[in-house]
């Protein structure tokens, strides 16, 4: 990645994050036409292992494996776990706009929980982007609020979850791979989902259009977990925190090319204010970072 400018790595890398784990939502949404939710979650996670060990013994992690049970591995996947299982109830019970309209809360408490905890200074110019690029998820999104209830709260659980597992991915030690921590979540979700199913679901026998979908969505999924966790260790997080709302964007072209579902003005408007803001955000901390060199 050496020819990314330093200071765009970690939002590039949030970028492709999201990105990812829409093309994995996408394709899962379209698995579970048929499927319980858990179900799918469970073989998700069969076949992104299947594509994922492969990948860490190409890549020379054979030693490094017993690292995906480092304590604070763990901890930062059963954050991961306790978030996937409060999303695909909630999108099960709430419209989706409602869920992502939540969502959008996560930035804002990875912040939180960065200044608390690592004394990351934010800044009033930042908070003013950041600011300004959840009012453009929120345009992407414009939730109705129907339905609140229970399945409301566990979006907001969703979120905070999610939060807390990239606020924990910052304290995992520097020499773990971050394809190490990537598989380590697959396992602990699938062992999460595994259990879930077998305590409120019947099994459904998928057929090979299911299989192909969730083949698709496995490797993706590996790769958004992988992207994300290294997007806040290449960067400090105020910069790549608010790149969390591209999802919106990546949801907005995905209903587009899957579902032909044609985006209205305020999802345009709100879309050019995410990207707006986020590369200011970008420019400011390149600007900063070049002053500090001078100085």
């Amino acid at each position: 990645m050496h020819f990314i400018p330093a200071a765009a790595r970690g939002p590039f890398l949030m970028l492709a994050a999201t990105g990812a784990y829409v093309v994995n939502d996408t394709l899962m949404k379209l698995a579970t036409a048929g499927l319980p939710p858990y179900e799918v979650l469970f073989l998700r996670g069969l076949v992104a292992l299947a594509w994922g060990i492969p990948m860490l013994l190409l890549l020379g992690y054979r030693r490094e494996m017993p690292l995906m049970f480092e304590p604070r591995v763990l901890t930062r996947n059963l954050f991961e776990l306790f978030a996937i299982l409060s999303y695909v109830v909630a999108l099960a019970n709430m419209p989706i706009a409602d869920v992502v309209a939540l969502g959008q809360i996560t930035p804002l408490l990875i912040l939180l929980g960065a200044s608390i905890l690592f004394r990351e200074r934010i800044g009033g110019v930042r908070m003013a982007l950041i600011s300004l690029g959840f009012a453009g998820a929120l345009l992407v999104a414009q939730p109705t609020m129907e339905g609140i209830s229970v399945y409301a709260v566990l979006a907001l659980a969703n979120a905070v979850f999610s939060a807390a597992r990239d606020v924990a991915g910052r304290r995992v030690a520097g020499h773990v791979p971050g394809m190490i921590v990537a598989i380590s979540a697959v396992i602990v979700v699938l062992v999460g989902a595994g259990v879930a199913h077998v305590l409120v679901e019947e099994w459904v026998t998928p057929d090979p259009r299911h299989l192909a979908l969730l083949a698709g969505a496995g490797l993706f999924l590996i790769f958004g977990h992988f992207f994300i966790f290294m997007a806040y260790r290449v960067g400090p997080t105020g910069v790549v925190a608010p790149f969390y709302y591209s999802f919106t964007v990546w949801a907005v072209i995905s209903g587009l090319l899957v579902f032909a579902e044609l985006p209205n003005m305020l999802a345009l408007a709100g879309s050019a204010l995410v990207v707006a803001s986020g590369l200011a955000i970008v420019m400011l901390d390149e600007r900063r970072r070049r002053l500090t060199i001078v100085a």
